[in-house]
């Protein structure tokens, strides 16, 4: 995505196993690779760690100018 992954919307980089197609490749954006998971990430379910990377992703989205 060249101009960065809007929040709230799936990567087109992940395959339909939801693994990254471009992991361990140059073209792989830093931040990807930095992004470490740990307990409070994943929790004890998918569920779990999706609501946490989706609430990141809206902490850190750039604030919209109207």
């Amino acid at each position: 995505m060249p101009h960065g992954k809007p929040a709230g919307v799936r990567c087109i980089q992940l395959g339909d196993d939801n693994l990254c197609l471009i992991f361990g490749k140059p073209e792989r954006p830093a931040f990807c690779g930095g992004l470490q998971p740990s307990q409070e990430m994943c929790g004890p379910s998918r569920e779990h760690a999706m609501l946490w990377l989706d609430t990141l992703e809206r902490a850190t989205a750039p604030m919209l100018r109207v």
